[in-house]
């Protein structure tokens, strides 16, 4: 039985879409690495930093007049991670403001397309969330591609994060996190490889910030979010082809709950953004990319 079908959001009644939201907590409790949201805070300098769990997402977002994309992030080889299920089933419950993505390591093998092929069909997730630094892939591998094929098969969006990680910042060994992993340039393959399948590149890609942009220019399904940094850190390069020639593939996203969407807002006005740039990236490129439109 499907549980989530498509989205119901009113783009006329929100004021951006952040394509860029993690899930940390479950609704049921269970226990966070309250260590790694520790790390993060510290990385972030956010001492508010909180597990937050879907339901508290939804009315976070609702109470703020924004849609949110929400996501975990799977790893093969740890326990804790929120279920893919609970997220589409909760984002179910509030499509007024949610679009559930799901999150499958490519290490699951024959097991994660299976998943996925479920996630899709009886959960109607959007899209699927990929973290090569912490689930140790290159997103070119043959083996992910699997996952991919099913993705493409029905129209699905992949997001992969993309450039440097907050996850294991200044632990020791970085956490044991191998940033090759994230260079861009391995999902031009994949752009090559699947041209029909909406690809997010997640964040500025430092330091591979001009490998992102040429693949997005050169890519028609590759779309770049901004989540992750501060606007008033980005890259000169970053905010030339957000005006210019990027200017339709540009989605916000906060990376929310270590960046709130006060905070990146606040601080996009920090930049020379064209005012007829600015709803392009706060909604208008997400809601066409997600087929999302207003209510009579």
């Amino acid at each position: 039985m499907t549980v989530y079908a498509k989205p119901e959001i009113d783009v006329s009644a929100v004021t951006a879409i952040d394509v860029h939201v993690h899930v940390h907590a479950s609704v049921r409790g269970s226990a966070v690495n309250e260590a790694a949201m520790k790390e993060m805070a510290e990385y972030f300098r956010n001492d508010d930093v909180r597990p937050n769990n879907t339901r508290d997402i939804a009315n976070y977002y609702r109470e703020r007049g924004m849609a949110a994309v929400v996501f975990g992030v799977d790893s093969a080889d740890k326990e804790g991670a929120v279920s893919n299920e609970e997220v589409a089933e909760i984002a179910a419950e509030n499509s007024d403001v949610l679009i559930p993505f799901a999150s499958i390591d490519p290490a699951r093998g024959a097991e994660g397309v299976a998943m996925a092929r479920r996630l899709i069909t009886d959960y109607g997730v959007k899209g699927f969330k990929f973290h090569p630094n912490t689930q140790a892939f290159y997103p070119n591998d043959p083996d992910a591609y699997r996952l991919y094929e099913v993705i493409a098969e029905h129209g699905r969006i992949a997001l992969f994060h993309s450039g440097h990680t907050g996850v294991g910042a200044n632990t020791r060994g970085g956490g044991g996190i191998r940033l090759k992993y994230s260079n861009p340039m391995h999902v031009d393959d994949v752009a090559v490889d699947f041209p029909d399948m909406p690809i997010i590149l997640a964040h500025p890609s430092f330091p591979w910030q001009d490998e992102a942009l040429s693949v997005a220019l050169h890519k028609p399904n590759v779309h770049i979010d901004l989540s992750g940094w501060s606007p008033k850190y980005f890259a000169p390069q970053l905010i030339q082809y957000a005006n210019t020639l990027l200017r339709h593939k540009m989605l916000f996203g906060s990376d929310y709950p270590v960046i709130t969407p006060e905070r990146w807002l606040r601080d996009l006005d920090k930049i020379d953004i064209r005012e007829e740039v600015r709803p392009l990236i706060l909604k208008e490129n997400a809601a066409r990319l997600f087929g999302l439109t207003a209510r009579d």
